[in-house]
């Protein structure tokens, strides 16, 4: 209450001050350099907005204090002085000192990034106050000897190579507590820890690069870092944006356009959003989403498919982010290996609720496997967990290992999707039991998904772990046929597994990716790029492939100066066609390739149809999410006339899809051969 009231007060006071300004500019107002009541609207063709802008401002300029703030005191001239030296909507004033109104283009001097070890300064950094925060720093600390072991075989496979010192932000949106920051009570308490997990190895990846952080769990913080104006955030930034990169979440997003006025357009290329699920192009298109009922309440905010940053490489047409397990050597290996109990079962779930109704196979377990649970209880034993399993409480992270290493099996109920533990379990030597999904849970039929902005098809509870990991460490079987669930539990107690975890889920593996991504990616760029072609049909100058003998597909070329001076190089790539009703990401998948969004732009051309054998009667340009592709029974082909819209996802009978693929790094799929 005491806070509550402090920040009340702090808005009274402002308000009061702005008022007062008003006032003194409206009844005592004197002119400023002799001009500032003796201006007229400029008839400019090179600003067609400018007179619409200075009526709206003479009707709303006391509407936010941010105006006053810039000086603008209700006379014509300090409106155009405005909107042409802090906004961009009118040509700067003859009488006004051009050189100050420009803004400063040479670019600061550039530091080499070096790799920082020192994790005492992260800790410093990241703060405390939450649970939230103060989990995250048990996690960096715990796992600080790995980091620093992967930190310099990195260092090694570079080389010495150059690398700039980014400024970076990162606002962790969720945690702050005007968007509820429900996770910080929930952490002792067995809530979801997944997020948490991931943006604690984020903070880690970034610091040992050697970039230089600033972190945030405050709209506060975020406002001061930003240089937001006092107000309702309406105005632009008081100075230019001093941050290289922002990695944030959908909270901050929101709150990041909420405060950041026009320059929320300008600099939304730096953002980098952390998301679980993933959105997919035809939900992130403002218009597209909003006219074939692609819109929800997380999409449509234009950027680049690329700058979402997923948990799991599940969305090729985002950039997969990751975390990173806890690794171990080739004696834990082997002494886990010997201490594994045949008979022993964890459960996944911390949460009762997630055991409610699963008794019918659980008794079928029990006949087999001692179960163990790591449930949540204040004082009493939850009702829903059976008499016959031993429940633990829920366990600190180093006892929740150490149970693992025992267990011989890790079993899911279904929920939660797509989580962390999995990959722990299976690295501590576990096999995971999951439930197959028939029909598959997607946003169309399940109310967990419904409103995320993605039509993907989760075919289990961890579909990574079913797709890239699989037999013998992933069964995946029907839960709803007793018998085929009796015998995969018979099957795994028969079956002897090695610990394991994928590369792209070590420390070196997550360093690797996120390090290609920052001196790669640049979505400034190509966002330039798209808003000059705005319009128009996206097709590059000349193929660069060459068909393939005896074959329906298109290979890039294997070494030119311009396939090695774009990321990711041209020739990683090939062209496949898929079947009618089949996405990209299938139809890739299914030549042991990945769908790369990135090179739609070199196949959005009718060249390539010729290339490919497909004949077309006609061609035509149109938005949507499924083009380029041809509808076979007619012979009408279309090219993608929006390159936000190019998309791996998404497929309808009626078209095959020209699918732009790449090879991948054995054990990161993110990044190909040539990639790094």
């Amino acid at each position: 209450m005491e806070r509550i009231q402090a920040i009340a007060q702090n808005v009274s006071d402002i308000a009061m001050k702005v008022d007062q300004i008003l006032r003194n500019s409206l009844l005592n107002g004197k002119p400023i350099e002799g001009r500032r009541d003796q201006c007229e609207v400029p008839r400019d063709p090179k600003y067609p907005d400018c007179s619409g802008k200075v009526e709206w401002m003479r009707a709303r300029w006391t509407s936010d204090p941010c105006y006053a703030f810039f000086g603008v005191d209700g006379t014509e001239c300090s409106f155009l002085i405005y909107l042409s030296e802090v906004e961009w909507f009118c040509p700067v004033l003859p009488w006004r000192n051009q050189t100050a109104a420009l803004p400063s283009t040479k670019p600061p001097p550039r530091v080499q990034a070096a790799f920082q070890r020192d994790f005492a300064y992260l800790l410093e950094l990241i703060g405390s106050g939450k649970e939230s925060l103060i989990f995250m720093k048990k996690r960096i600390r715990h796992l600080t000897a790995q980091w620093l072991k992967a930190s310099h075989k990195l260092e090694e496979k570079l080389q010495g190579k150059q690398r700039d010192q980014k400024q970076i932000l990162i606002h962790i949106g969720f945690l702050t507590e005007e968007s509820g920051d429900v996770f910080s009570p929930r952490v002792l308490k067995g809530g979801p820890l997944g997020e948490m997990v991931q943006w604690a190895d984020i903070l880690a990846v970034l610091f040992i690069l050697g970039h230089s952080l600033k972190i945030t769990v405050s709209l506060k913080e975020l406002q001061s870092n930003l240089g937001v104006p006092p107000g309702r955030g309406n105005c632009p930034l008081t100075v230019p944006l001093p941050f290289d990169l922002i990695y944030t979440d959908y909270h901050g997003l929101q709150q990041m356009k909420q405060h950041m006025g026009l320059s929320f357009k300008k600099y939304r290329c730096r953002v980098r959003v952390i998301d679980t699920f993933g959105t997919e192009p035809a939900y992130n298109h403002e218009e597209y989403a909003t006219l074939h009922g692609y819109r929800t309440n997380w999409g449509y905010w234009n950027l680049n498919p690329k700058q979402f940053m997923t948990m799991f490489p599940h969305t090729p047409d985002n950039s997969f982010m990751g975390f990173v397990s806890e690794e171990l050597n080739q004696t834990e290996k082997e002494m886990i290996k010997a201490n594994k109990a045949n008979n022993m079962a964890v459960v996944y779930g911390k949460e009762a609720s997630i055991w409610k109704g699963k008794e019918t196979f659980l008794a079928i377990l029990n006949k087999y496997m001692e179960i163990h649970g790591t449930v949540y209880y204040e004082t009493q034993r939850p009702p829903e967990v059976p008499a016959f399993v031993k429940n633990h409480g829920l366990l600190p992270q180093h006892e929740f290992q150490q149970l693992l290493r025992k267990a011989k099996l890790f079993i899911g109920f279904g929920f939660p999707y797509e989580g962390p533990a999995p990959l722990e379990a299976i690295a501590n030597g576990c096999v995971f039991l999951q439930a197959r999904f028939n029909p598959p849970h997607s946003s169309l039929n399940h109310e967990f998904f419904r409103g995320k902005p993605t039509s993907r098809e989760v075919s289990s509870q961890h579909p990574y772990a079913e797709d890239f990991i699989g037999r013998p460490h992933v069964w995946t079987v029907d839960y709803n046929n007793s018998e085929e669930f009796e015998a995969a539990i018979k099957a795994i107690m028969r079956t002897k597994v090695d610990p394991y975890l994928p590369y792209e889920y070590t420390s070196e593996g997550m360093l690797e990716r996120i390090h290609a991504y920052i001196q790669y990616q640049d979505f400034c760029a190509t966002a330039a790029l798209t808003d000059k072609s705005s319009g128009k049909p996206m097709q590059s100058s000349a193929s660069p492939f060459s068909p393939q003998p005896n074959s329906t597909n298109l290979v890039g070329p294997h070494s030119s100066s311009s396939s090695l001076s774009f990321w990711p190089p041209v020739n990683s790539m090939q062209v496949w066609v898929s079947i009618p009703g089949q996405a990209c990401t299938s139809t890739c998948q299914q030549h042991g390739l990945v769908c790369e969004p990135e090179f739609f732009k070199f196949i959005n051309k009718k060249e390539v149809f010729q290339q490919i054998n497909i004949v077309c009667d006609s061609t035509e340009s149109e938005m949507n999410h499924l083009y380029p592709a041809v509808a076979e029974n007619v012979h009408e082909c279309y090219l993608q006339k929006d390159p936000l819209l190019f998309s791996c996802a998404g497929c309808n009978t009626k078209y095959q899809r020209l699918c732009p693929c790449r090879d991948y790094r054995r054990g990161q799929v993110a990044l190909c051969r040539d990639c790094l």
